[in-house]
């Protein structure tokens, strides 16, 4: 049974956007409305109306993106660091979709009539390469090494901390507990989770843990014309550098080895880098693993995830999970494969 707030969520109509929009920015809305792709979110892209349009200095100041924020998920505070995070990045002059304030200041905003909270950002042009360069490489490890020394400068009190423990065992209770793993499997599925987590949760120990993007992978990096711009600060955590690495080149290859240099090459020209911690990105991706499941299992009374997981929740799927686990446990009893 969904309450009155998450059957809104669900039913947002583009009529309710652009009231919202209007009736938070003051701006006027002409009307055009589009869906962009976001699973976790409801993200709109907007045309505004334009009084003076010697203002205009691109296409894409006719328009702004509204995010509404999945209600029960982060709270007030938790949404104010991940502005706060992007502010003291722009401050920076780091490239990112910082949320624009409001007429009263601030950068979110309930949706009248609801427990929804919602942000304002501009359009940002740009593409998405279908491959990476050895000088883009050069170019992003320098991106990630100023944004890390800006997310060292401040705490996050609220924010979520990347750990096995969270990550690991808390998600596997989520899945056992409620019944997401098939019988046949889900005693076997708990031990291989359980024993990954013992095994890598003193790797974990004296590792520095900061303000990071979290989810910086490759579709959250968008190509302006300027270079690279990081989007979609939503999964921002208090994690180890790594994460932010090994996601930009997921894979375990020689090739991958031989990218992985050229970013931390790159990343060490603006900021020091612990190598020590590149044994964490197989935990890392075991985590993810269990993350990634528990995640859509959180949000499977949403019609949207049903349609898009169609696999989810069926044996096949969970066997190619513990396939998957099994060979995480494998690497990481040999010490990890990037340490």
């Amino acid at each position: 049974m969904l309450d009155e707030t998450t059957k809104y969520f669900y039913e947002l109509t583009p009529e309710r956007i652009l009231e919202a929009v209007e009736a938070a920015t003051g701006l006027r809305c002409t009307g055009r409305c589009l869906a962009l792709n976001s699973m976790e979110n409801r993200v709109y892209e907007v045309e505004i109306e334009v009084e003076d349009e010697s203002a205009i200095k691109s296409r894409f100041d006719l328009f702004r993106v509204v995010k509404f924020y999945r209600p029960g998920r982060w709270s007030k505070e938790q949404i104010l660091e991940e502005h706060e995070f992007l502010a003291d990045l722009s401050a920076a002059d780091i490239p990112v979709a910082a949320p624009l304030p409001f007429p009263d200041g601030s950068t979110i905003r309930k949706v009248e009539g609801s427990e929804i909270w919602c942000a304002v950002f501009p359009k940002i042009g740009g593409r998405s390469p279908d491959e990476l360069k050895d000088e883009d490489l050069e170019r992003i490890g320098r991106l990630l090494a100023r944004l890390h020394t800006v997310g060292r400068t401040k705490p996050s009190r609220h924010r979520l901390k990347l750990t096995p423990e969270l990550y690991g065992l808390q998600n596997l209770r989520l899945l056992y507990d409620q019944g997401f793993l098939p019988l046949e499997m889900r005693d076997y599925y708990k031990r291989v989770v359980e024993e990954i987590c013992t095994l890598v949760t003193p790797w974990f120990s004296g590792v520095e843990y900061q303000r990071i993007h979290g989810d910086c992978h490759f579709g959250n990096i968008l190509w302006t014309g300027a270079g690279p711009c990081l989007l979609d600060f939503d999964d921002m955590v208090i994690g180890p550098c790594v994460q932010d690495l090994w996601l930009i080149l997921p894979g375990r290859d020689e090739e991958t080895r031989r990218q992985l240099q050229i970013l931390l090459g790159a990343y060490e020209q603006m900021r020091s880098f612990d190598r020590e911690t590149l044994r964490l990105i197989e935990p890392l991706r075991a985590l993810r693993f269990v993350h990634y499941s528990a995640w859509i299992a959180k949000r499977w009374q949403d019609p949207a995830f049903q349609r898009t997981f169609p696999q989810f929740n069926t044996p096949g799927y969970w066997n190619e999970q513990l396939s998957d686990l099994r060979e995480q446990l494998s690497v990481i009893h040999e010490g990890g494969i990037f340490s």
